[in-house]
């Protein structure tokens, strides 16, 4: 499966979905955006049944700022409507991989115990 490209309009709507959204804040220009996009876009092809969305985050200032990206690239995952990492940098694929291994295996349940307000 392809990446889809969010924006304000449709961020909330796409992480509050069912199911684990993969979420690459970038910027196209910089040079670790740009290397981290074909590991994404690998990931993404490896695992069709997640959701994998970029966000241009030049172009998305504002929805950037409100979900805490201050470096390109972030990467953000959510599971379920729930953000469960967030992290500045590009990651080598294994590390891609890893973190999708250890998302797919979170008891959700216990997640929300001890984070009752997400």
């Amino acid at each position: 499966m392809s990446t889809v490209r969010l924006s304000a309009g449709d961020f909330a709507d796409t992480v509050a979905a069912a199911g684990i959204v993969l979420v690459d804040f970038r910027a196209s220009w910089y040079g670790p955006s740009r290397g981290f996009a074909p590991v994404f876009e690998a990931a993404a092809e490896r695992h069709p049944d997640l959701v994998f969305a970029t966000v241009d985050a030049e172009a998305e200032r504002g929805l950037a700022a409100a979900v805490g990206v201050r470096a390109v690239p972030t990467l953000m995952v959510f599971r379920d409507g729930v953000p469960v990492f967030a992290e500045p940098g590009a990651l080598p694929a294994d590390s891609v991989e890893l973190l999708i291994a250890t998302v797919r295996e979170l008891d959700m349940g216990a997640v929300r115990e001890t984070f009752p307000h997400r």
